[in-house]
């Protein structure tokens, strides 16, 4: 028996460290060290050699003679998922899901594994009972007699039912609940997460099998546990939204079978989640009458083109300070329009509170829409509606120039798709589509100040 390892992490970031620090190097936070044991001096040897019948052999090979195999994927009955996936599930691949407590990740790959039917799933719970999922899967009214449940946080007892059962695929809720016999410390620490993590990839990729790891997140946002858990594993997919909003958000955070600008939208029902297949419809408010400070932008996410409407109120300031407040933008993009606003356009932003909001609860990074934030921002100002069914789509620069965006004819064809009568791009994008192809009129236009005399 070797002798057995200890290590010192930080709590808070997953720092390693072979002795205790007062200070941790990485995130700066003071008496964050703990000690953890790393081996208690077992042998740590997977059997899957025979999992599918035929051993396989670990050698050095040249690049060259390595074949190239196509890319075996599972495609699952939610389009959502296959589009933020890259295409489906790919063999032998360790996807790793994170969000918010109860924002509906358990629920969505409950559904998932249970429309499979073709498919042999385990479904390794660390924080339900059986009648819990049970009830969970009776509310969805989906059933699969491929579907098996195991409820057990240990990894040596859970291993041992997945030679027996022989799964095609594995969903653990959540990596943060189990504990490996081989790290002596309580679950959810640094070290147990990281080596259970380990097990699970190792055994996804000598068994071609791939595995779903639920994760959780801390306070600020992040992933819980180490860094390394999220460099392990194939694919990171980030679920959120706004618990008071019906719909979910899957976003990609790191796929390396795919691109990862793809983002899937949900909707929250009593019987699970729902994709929506055409989320412009519902990311803008049908109103009966015209109200200022609202525009339409026209954006993309990943291949997609949405339209998402930008709400503007610019009212004078009773304190000392002007207030800045957004709601799914960056603050700091907002402050540099409205500097650009200022310098280039003369209009006085600085002695007036501005809000921001994206509706629908959406949190979008497209610059794309930096025309449509500008006209809403004017339109408030002017206290003038902007004219019915007319979007924007634009990039804006510090100079007041209005900059191409790419896909320009993707979201040209979803305002038309959608009823729009107008479209305002920049001058500069004309060489990117045919005006002949759409019946939508587009309008053309270089700078701001151009766009204020052209709609106010």
């Amino acid at each position: 028996m070797s002798k057995i390892k200890t290590a010192f992490f930080c709590s808070n970031c997953g720092y390693e460290s072979t002795k205790w620090l007062g200070r941790c190097p990485s995130c700066n936070q003071w008496n964050t060290f703990v000690e953890e044991v790393l081996d208690k001096g077992n042998n740590k040897t997977d059997n899957w050699k025979q999992y599918h019948g035929e051993p396989r052999l670990q050698k050095t090979i040249a690049l060259q003679h390595v074949t190239t195999l196509t890319e075996t994927r599972i495609a699952t009955t939610d389009t959502e998922l296959n589009r933020v996936l890259g295409g489906g599930i790919v063999t032998g691949s360790i996807i790793l899901v994170a969000g918010e407590p109860g924002i509906g990740k358990s629920t969505l790959f409950l559904q998932n594994a249970l429309q499979l039917t073709d498919i042999v799933t385990l479904y390794i719970s660390g924080e339900e009972s059986e009648q819990q999922i049970k009830m969970r899967a009776d509310r969805l009214k989906v059933s699969n007699d491929n579907f098996y449940l195991l409820t057990e946080t240990y990894t040596q007892s859970i291993f041992q039912e997945i030679k027996k059962l022989k799964p095609q695929l594995i969903i653990v809720d959540s990596i943060q609940t189990l504990q490996s016999n081989l790290i002596e410390s309580s679950p959810g620490s640094v070290s147990q997460i990281r080596e259970c993590a380990a097990e699970f990839q190792r055994f996804a990729k000598e068994t071609n099998t791939p595995v779903f790891l639920i994760g959780h997140i801390t306070k600020d946002g992040n992933i819980a546990g180490p860094k390394i858990l999220e460099h392990m594993v194939d694919t990171v997919l980030q679920f959120e939204g706004d618990r008071h909003y019906a719909y979910r958000i899957l976003r990609t955070l790191k796929n390396r079978f795919g691109s990862t600008a793809e983002l899937g939208i949900y909707e929250m029902t009593g019987e699970g989640m729902r994709p929506v297949l055409n989320p412009s419809e519902i990311l803008i408010t049908q109103k009966e009458e015209q109200l200022s400070g609202s525009a339409i932008a026209a954006s993309m996410e990943g291949m997609r083109p949405l339209l998402i409407e930008v709400q503007a109120l610019v009212t004078q300031s009773v304190y000392g300070t002007p207030q800045r407040t957004v709601t799914g933008y960056d603050l700091r993009r907002l402050q540099l329009l409205l500097a650009v606003l200022e310098k280039r356009g003369g209009f006085q932003f600085g002695l007036k509170d501005v809000f921001l909001n994206i509706a629908g609860g959406l949190k979008t990074e497209d610059p794309s829409i930096d025309l449509a934030v500008i006209c809403a921002l004017l339109s408030s100002y002017e206290d003038v509606p902007l004219p019915e069914q007319i979007c924007f789509a634009g990039e804006v620069g510090l100079n007041g120039e209005i900059r191409a965006v790419n896909r320009i004819e993707q979201r040209i064809a979803e305002a038309e798709k959608l009823g729009f009568e107008k479209i305002i791009v920049s001058r500069y994008n004309k060489k990117g589509f045919d005006n002949r192809n759409f019946s939508i009129e587009v309008v053309s236009l270089a700078r701001v100040d151009e766009v204020y005399r052209y709609l106010f």
